[in-house]
């Protein structure tokens, strides 16, 4: 995260670029269940009798280790997940999925209360979700999605087409 990336702003001042945004609740839930998950499945193994061990077959094991790996996966895609600012526009990442948005394709942002995550406004009526803002975050969530939304406004603002 760069540097005083997440510090507090008075209200109304634009974040200074780059900015990276980056869900917190979400990555700790991430990391911790696979390890928790890692930990117990290889513990269980060791603690098996050499018996119950050889009494799998190739393809449950194989089974076993491909949904540790699956859960794992899952885990990365939601640890990954951020918005990037920069000074032409925001690269959002969901998951494996990567879109980049210019500044002029922004309308707003938005993060209504109970909502998941925050969801940007585009300029052709769709909308994109912003997995890197987790409502479950809070204040903090809060605090982001306004300097995003500080953001998108002093670039539309300074476009003049905008």
């Amino acid at each position: 995260m760069p540097a005083g990336s997440d510090r507090a702003r008075t209200p109304g001042e634009t974040p200074t670029l780059p900015l990276r945004l980056r869900p917190l609740g979400v990555r700790i839930a991430a990391v911790a269940f696979g390890l928790v998950l890692l930990v117990t499945v290889v513990a269980v193994w060791l603690t098996l009798p050499t018996a119950a061990q050889d009494g799998f077959t190739i393809l449950q094991r194989i089974t076993v280790i491909g949904m540790v790996l699956g859960v794992l996966a899952i885990g990365h895609a939601l640890g990954r997940c951020r918005v990037d600012a920069d000074e032409d526009g925001l690269t959002v990442v969901n998951g494996y999925r990567s879109h980049r948005l210019a500044w002029q394709q922004v309308v707003s942002v938005s993060l209504r209360p109970g909502s998941p995550w925050a969801v940007l406004d585009l300029t052709d009526g769709t909308t994109r979700s912003a997995l890197g803002i987790q409502g479950s975050d809070g204040a903090r969530a809060v605090r982001q999605t306004r300097q995003l939304r500080s953001l998108v406004e002093a670039r539309a603002a300074a476009d003049p087409r905008g």
